[in-house]
């Protein structure tokens, strides 16, 4: 049976890290959201769950995942659960704990690259809160950034300098990817500046682009491209 995957179906947010997981493993999956309504799905499927009742264990907001009788939300959540089924963790209970606060550590860097655009309210508009933003990505740049990645740098040059756990490659490998993808987007011109500082983020990056799945999945219609509704958003007077 497929994985079924809920997320918004215009923008990568926190649902293109599972994604990525599911690509990368080959695994049989639905984006249901994206799939068209006139077979049940799309949209109204997504917010039928969130609406539902009588699901005993709601997900507060999408990305969930559906696994038989199974739903699984939050993205650290769900790989956790999908990486042990898909091979994308270590065997060890070590391996698996420190696969996962790598993983939330990525969580939090990713919050924080949305709050640059959004650091008063999630439902204000961006351009109600522009002075603000400005001042939280000034921040952003100078020092969380370098902050985060230099201890991304750390945990890649203490195994090794390939993957972040172990000898092969894990989820937490993907979301690295995801996560310095989305801040090239965001902020080109911070991180021209800072990646050459990070080499071993620089080639995990590079190296995860190239694998055989992944580099299919990127040049196919099922990425969906960056956008200003996301969690990556680029606008240029944020950039410095």
């Amino acid at each position: 049976m497929a994985y079924e995957l809920y997320y918004w179906p215009m923008l990568q947010g926190r649902g293109e890290f599972v994604r990525l997981a599911l690509e990368e493993a080959g695994a049989a999956y639905v984006d249901v959201a994206r799939e068209p309504e006139t077979d049940g799905l799309g949209l109204p499927a997504l917010t039928r769950i969130l609406e539902d009742l009588d699901e005993p264990r709601p997900a507060f907001a999408p990305p969930f995942l559906r696994d038989g009788d199974r739903v699984v939300g939050q993205t650290a959540a769900i790989l956790l659960y999908l990486g042990p089924r898909l091979d994308l963790v270590g065997a060890s209970e070590d391996e698996r704990i420190w696969t996962h606060q790598i993983q939330l550590t990525i969580a939090d860097m990713v919050a924080e690259a949305h709050d640059t655009h959004h650091p008063v309210a999630v439902g204000l508009a961006y351009e109600d809160q522009k002075a603000e933003a400005a001042r939280r990505a000034a921040h952003f740049r100078a020092d969380r950034i370098p902050e985060f990645l230099a201890w991304f740098e750390h945990v890649l040059s203490r195994n090794g300098g390939t993957h972040l756990v172990g000898e092969r490659l894990s989820y937490a490998d993907l979301s690295l990817f995801q996560l310095v993808d989305g801040l090239r987007y965001a902020f080109p011109k911070a991180m021209a500046a800072q990646l050459p500082d990070h080499p071993r983020v620089a080639a995990l990056h590079a190296a995860v682009a190239r694998r055989r799945r992944i580099a299919a999945y990127l040049a196919s219609p099922r990425r969906i491209p960056f956008n200003e509704q996301g969690i990556f958003r680029r606008y240029a007077e944020l950039d410095g």
